[in-house]
């Protein structure tokens, strides 16, 4: 639980409060009492040995990915900032903004190099902590324990790579040192930029009782050094872990004591209390299953624009839309590049160790917070969960029963800076879709060892619909933004990958926090919409469910056409529910929860304080669009919106399309534009049956609200299953 907001701390200072420590003046000498041709001290171990059924194998290809990534060619200068202060602070904010933990400048010395020396004079170095370790035995440790060095050498390694490609894309030379492949003493950097001491006889961080993982980028791109850090007394280093502004977490960062951090809570928890948040058997939203139509993959907005459905312009876009920025780009080729190893070979017999349903849920969950998930649930997979057909045609058939559902929080920090709608929207969705690729890939590798089927299904390659499966695996419910399932604690800012297994899981329940009667009196998403694509009316029913149904190609259409911006998540940047989670949010969610009455004026409180509005301290990129292999200025400018209060005006007239399956493309039709018949989606908007028609028609009890919340009271007895 944070107790101070990081609303006014620059991005570049990071989490932990580097900045108050004592330093050198010179940030090119020498760390104090190393010598160059003497060995360093070692740095703190793991304390846990490898578990029965540890995970570590499945690390190996992603490391192997990363490391064949190091080297690349500088794409044509762009024009970005000459100041070396800036850029170390672009370059710092944006580690930070992939979860590095401490994010350092050096001047590279003569003795970090090895014998394949380069000509790069400066180097960004990144520490990655060591995942948290509860004290005695929690669910999960036999797959995670003896995997924290490798988890924290993966992350390191992810960020290095990922990083050097952006100051190519930038255009200058860099390249990625790893745990697994560097040219350089990596301790020794790391010394250089102040992010560690030698302390205890051990190569120790202040502000971590954990061990760490080094990575490093060379450059030739002139950045700020950071000095050394000065010689401590032990009386000043415990000042530093044991003082109170840094225990509490004053001024925004992360806080020295656990609880306040959520390190006390098991792994397979998550950091989220998900388990206060009331549980349902059924969710909030009327599903008719054996109404609701498997659709195939070429039905979707961007599969459309794709297959030429939009036209020539939109055709073009779709290739570009989402990671027509430098660091975007970077991201993609890293998602590219693990698709063939979402899927593989089966062990050969059960371990007879994963029989227990509920046990193994644990550490499904508890692995895939280890690896960088947020929250994960599980669920049943329902037919209609499964594309009919994938994205060349071919039909599928259902092949697994169970669903792991791995939410990826997009960055509050971030989103606070940003329109929704500018420069960073596509670097957000992408670098979630990349990080959720590896979480799931790593997963998926591992549970198939074990013997039972099981595969990653992600942004680049899946064979399910990740929205049904968020809703049933408890993770949120459906929301008035439509296409979108909204969590309690961290709303619409999240990006989801899936696990599809055979392995025996305990499926979640769905959960109710009564969004369905907040939505229904707040229409923000929908007043801020740029393109009025999120409906102001009410719920009707689509498919086979209930929902409030966007305009899907308007809005595609504003996603893939946006000129100064990449991409749009103005409804995430927007939403009342797109908070921090500091402790006086956690207070006003609490009452949107249970107090039914604060609803309607929660929503307008949100406007009234500015929610949604940008921050220009967490404004940390540069805004670059990149075009043919180059990152140029945006010919159009960037988007920065505030807040619009007057936006409601055209809820009375707004017209919304509605593509029932009749209007969709075949699975089969690849290659072959179909025609956008949007007269007659606008009609079958206009036909489109209420929620409480459906429930008549079928011969189903009325609704309720319990407690304030939606409830369905019984079942239907005519055979078809209400969920």
């Amino acid at each position: 639980m944070k107790l101070f907001s990081h609303r006014k701390r620059p991005v570049h200072l990071g989490p932990f409060p580097l900045e108050r420590l004592r330093r050198l003046t010179d940030p090119g000498a020498r760390p104090l009492g190393i010598e160059p041709g003497r060995p360093l001290p070692p740095r703190p171990a793991e304390a846990r040995v490898d578990g029965p059924r540890g995970a570590g194998h499945a690390y190996r290809p992603y490391l192997d990915l990363l490391d064949e990534r190091r080297l690349g060619r500088p794409a044509q200068p762009a024009p970005v900032p000459d100041g070396e202060t800036e850029r170390a602070n672009n370059l710092k904010a944006g580690l930070y903004f992939l979860d590095a933990d401490m994010v350092g400048c050096a001047i590279v010395p003569d003795e970090a190099w090895s014998d394949q020396r380069s000509n790069h004079p400066y180097a960004v170095v990144v520490l990655i902590a060591h995942t948290r370790s509860p004290a005695g035995r929690q669910p999960g440790d036999e797959w995670i324990d003896g995997t924290r060095q490798l988890n924290a050498d993966l992350r390191a390694a992810e960020l290095a790579v990922i990083t050097a490609a952006y100051i190519r894309n930038i255009g200058f030379e860099a390249t990625a040192h790893t745990p697994t492949g560097s040219d350089v003493d990596l301790d020794r950097l790391a010394l250089q930029a102040g992010l560690v001491e030698v302390a205890g006889g051990r190569l120790r961080s202040p502000y971590l009782r954990t061990g760490f993982a080094l990575s490093a980028v060379t450059t030739s791109m002139v950045v700020r050094p950071d000095a050394p850090l000065a010689r401590r007394s032990a009386a000043a280093r415990l000042r530093t872990t044991l003082g109170p502004g840094w225990l509490i977490g004053w001024g925004g960062t992360r806080a020295g004591l656990d609880r306040l951090n959520g390190d006390h809570r098991p792994l397979h928890l998550g950091r989220y209390p998900m388990e206060r948040i009331a549980r349902v058997d059924e969710p909030t939203t009327l599903v008719i299953e054996d109404e609701v139509e498997r659709v195939p993959v070429r039905a979707g907005g961007f599969p459309r624009a794709a297959n030429g459905d939009f036209g020539p312009k939109f055709q073009n876009d779709v290739k570009v839309f989402a990671f027509k920025t430098p660091s975007a780009q970077a991201y993609v080729s890293q998602i590219a590049a693990m698709v063939p190893h979402q899927d593989g070979p089966v062990g050969d017999q059960p371990d007879q160790g994963t029989d227990d349903a509920g046990a193994n849920a644990d550490a499904v969950k508890a692995l895939a917070h280890h690896l960088g998930a947020d929250m994960v649930g599980v669920c049943r997979i329902p037919d209609y969960a499964w594309y009919s057909h994938r994205g060349d045609g071919t039909p599928i058939q259902p092949y697994h029963r169970y669903a792991v559902v791995i939410l990826l929080d997009q960055g509050y920090e971030t989103m606070e800076g940003a329109s929704g709608d500018d420069w960073i929207s596509g670097a957000q969705s992408m670098r979630a879709y990349m990080r959720g690729a590896q979480i799931a890939g790593i997963l998926a590798e591992h549970i198939r060892s074990l013997g039972h089927g099981a595969r990653s299904q992600t942004n680049r390659d899946s064979d399910v619909l990740h929205i049904p499966l968020v809703l049933h695996a408890g993770l949120g419910e459906m929301s008035r933004i439509g296409e979108l399932v909204l969590n309690p604690f961290v709303g619409p800012r999240f990006k989801s990958v899936v696990v599809t297994t055979d392995l025996p899981l305990t499926p979640d329940r769905h959960i109710d926090f009564g969004l369905q009667d907040f939505c229904s009196k707040c229409t923000k998403c929908a007043r801020e919409c740029p393109c009025a694509a999120i409906p102001f009316g009410d719920k009707i029913m689509f498919n086979g469910y209930e929902t409030w149904k966007p305009d899907v190609e308007r809005c595609t259409k504003y996603r893939l056409g946006n000129l100064r911006g990449s991409a749009c998540g103005r409804c995430m940047k927007t939403c009342p529910f797109n908070i921090e989670g500091v402790l006086a949010e956690r207070a006003v969610l609490w009452a949107a929860i249970r107090l039914p009455v604060t609803r309607r004026w929660i929503a307008r409180l949100d406007d009234w304080i500015g929610n949604g509005s940008i921050n220009p301290v967490k404004k940390w990129w540069w805004d670059l669009e990149f075009v043919d292999g180059r990152a140029v200025e945006p010919a159009r400018g960037t988007n920065a919106r505030e807040l619009d209060p007057s936006g409601g005006r055209i809820a009375d007239s707004q017209q919304i399309a509605l593509y029932t399956p009749d209007l969709l493309p075949p699975g089969d039709a690849v290659g072959v534009p179909v025609r956008l018949v949007r007269k007659e989606a606008l009609q079958r908007a206009a036909e489109a049956e209420s929620p409480r028609a459906a429930l008549a028609r079928i011969g189903a009890p009325a609704r309720s609200p319990g407690r304030g919340r939606s409830r369905w009271l019984g079942r239907v007895s005519s055979g078809r299953r209400v969920l």
